[in-house]
């Protein structure tokens, strides 16, 4: 049934608008995490007593991972505002309070300063962020899977993740630029600050796109059929949990290959391989940039081919390349990095370049970001930031360095079992019939009734 089919009615000049739209957030979102993720030392040094240094950094690590604990809760907050009042309004609330909350930490007192107060307000800040960060992937999956064209949804909602990776490198650009123009003690000083202050002029300018742009068609559909649901986490669970657990799996596969790949990998090179830090480096900008390449391309295959096709492709990649990459990765040769990173680098983007518009095609428009936020937060929290540690607590248990191989491996199985249980959903009306039989009597008495909404116009 094809009860909502906005092909052609987005303009290019729309399109583009709701593209930046639902990818600045991201972007903001990763290139905050990253900067913090960098400068971990020196804000061990900044805001934590300096008695014990390891217990600093620890401290630091520890509102690290407060933000990915929250994230769940921000998920479900997010999820029923963005299926209640709409994608475009909890977008702007979402990247309204991430910028808010970093433009606080660059501006923070230091423990010097205030002493205790100093962490409590960046726990408080962290916090907040996380909170907004729970509701930022399922607000903008919802929001461009909702406004792309059908025959190019997979295309359009792929620029989500050239956003996390684009504010990821921007990250990594900052930080070298700051750490080669200024000494140790003039970053401690308060150098620091300047790439968090620099992400709030990024932010605002996101809230403004945000702003500018109408709601979906298919929620305002919903809306105007007086489908909205009163609890949608509720709904989430009793009638959607298969696909929950669907994309929970998808999910898994994703965090882990992505963590592990641009995040993992630098320490594993430096410190079980014994490469330098500047060679790890690099070879995380490679995959980086190949992903930024592919990401987009493999979207528009998967408009072409199908989503199954490449999820499938790129699960089974994990499972019988990820030993043989080690292992080449192994050699310690510089030609055997960089084939074993871009090859995992090329694995990731696969993953990258499906796995939002797969997501967002399971879940029927009426609870579609509350599914979407509830599954990336919640695994998010358990599978995401424990990459590192689980690793090396497994490395260490064992002996056995190839363990981030064999992790990867088992994420595969997990991601191939995900998508193998998942029908093809390229080219499906996002408006289905649970959101149209669902309404109430009075607003709509046979699908024939519903009338798609005018094209959504970009205030200019």
């Amino acid at each position: 049934m094809n009860t909502n089919n906005n092909e052609g009615q987005i303009g290019r000049k729309g399109l583009r608008t709701s593209v930046a739209a639902g990818s600045i957030g991201v972007f903001v979102h990763w290139f905050e995490w990253a900067i913090y993720a960098y400068l971990a030392s020196t804000i061990a040094v900044v805001f934590f007593p300096q008695q014990d240094s390891t217990a600093a950094l620890l401290s630091v690590f520890a509102v690290f991972a407060i933000s990915f604990g929250v994230r769940p809760l921000g998920a479900l907050v997010f999820g029923t505002l963005g299926d209640k009042i709409g994608r475009k309004k909890t977008l702007s609330i979402v990247i309204l309070s991430m910028s808010a909350a970093t433009l606080v930490v660059g501006l923070l007192p230091t423990y010097d300063a205030i002493g205790l107060w100093a962490p409590i307000l960046l726990v408080s800040a962290r916090v907040v962020q996380g909170l907004a960060a729970g509701g930022e992937f399922g607000s903008a999956a919802a929001f461009l899977a909702e406004y792309s064209p059908r025959k190019h949804r997979g295309f359009g909602v792929s620029w989500l993740e050239f956003g996390s990776l684009l504010g990821f490198l921007a990250a990594s650009l900052v930080v070298f630029v700051l750490t080669s123009v200024m000494d140790a003690q003039t970053i401690a000083d308060g150098g620091w600050r300047i790439p968090f202050l620099i992400a709030v002029p990024m932010g605002i300018v996101g809230f403004y796109i945000r702003s500018k742009i109408e709601d979906t068609p298919e929620f305002r559909s919903v809306e105007q059929l007086g489908n909205v649901p009163q609890s949608p986490v509720k709904e989430v669970f009793t009638r959607h949990w298969k696909q929950l657990l669907q994309m929970s799996g998808l999910e898994i596969m994703m965090h882990v290959t992505f963590y592990v790949v641009l995040v993992y990998l630098l320490t594993y090179q430096e410190k079980i391989l014994g490469f330098d830090a500047g060679t790890a480096a690099l070879l995380s900008t490679a995959a980086s940039v190949a992903g930024l390449i592919l990401v987009p391309l493999v979207g528009a295959l998967s408009d072409r081919i199908g989503r199954r096709p490449l999820l499938i492709a790129a699960a089974v990649s994990l499972v019988v390349l990820a030993y043989p990459l080690f292992l080449i990765m192994h050699s310690g040769t510089p030609w055997a990095g960089i084939v074993s990173t871009i090859g995992l680098g090329v694995i990731l983007a696969l993953i990258l370049g499906v796995h939002a518009a797969a997501a967002a095609e399971l879940f029927p428009t009426r609870t579609r970001q509350t599914g979407l936020s509830i599954a990336y937060s919640v695994t998010a929290a358990i599978f995401a930031g424990t990459v590192p540690y689980v690793l090396t607590w497994l490395i260490a248990r064992t002996g056995n360095e190839m363990m981030p191989a064999f992790y990867l491996i088992l994420v595969g199985l997990v991601g191939l079992a995900a998508v193998l249980s998942m029908k093809e959903s390229k080219g499906k009306d996002l408006l289905g019939e649970e959101d149209i039989t669902s309404a109430r009597p009075a607003a709509v008495k046979t699908p024939a009734a519903v009338k798609t909404p005018a094209a959504p116009k970009v205030r200019s």
